[in-house]
């Protein structure tokens, strides 16, 4: 049995995604995983201390406690910008205007037709 497992260190932005292949020891936590990868020096703006990590798209609640299985995949995840609540209701919003722009197009171009 070896003592090395093989994970992932992953982490995105809109303009760059990086994922990182590495070896480590049995017993390794997430956290310790993250530091390890030298991802920081791809994306200087991570704040390991105060990054939300998870693994496979679940947020882990210590990641200085949790230990690591072979081929897991730590993410750390961004800061959110922008509430997902009110992200959606802006979506909703320009959808909506859009709609009504497209009608009222729709209403002039018929009356248009009937003036002829």
């Amino acid at each position: 049995m070896t003592d090395k497992i093989q994970i992932e260190v992953a982490y995105a932005t809109p303009e760059k995604q990086c994922i990182l292949s590495l070896h480590v020891a049995v017993g390794t936590t997430v956290f310790q995983a993250a530091e390890l990868s030298g991802i920081v020096n791809e994306f200087p703006e991570i704040q390991l201390s105060d990054a939300k990590i998870g693994l496979f798209g679940k947020t882990v609640r210590n990641p200085q406690e949790e230990v690591l299985r072979e081929m897991d995949r730590v993410e750390i995840y961004r800061p959110l910008t922008i509430d997902p609540k009110v992200a959606r209701a802006n979506r909703a919003a320009t959808a909506a205007k859009k709609a009504a722009a497209e009608k009222e197009a729709e209403k002039l171009s018929s009356k248009a037709e009937q003036g002829q």
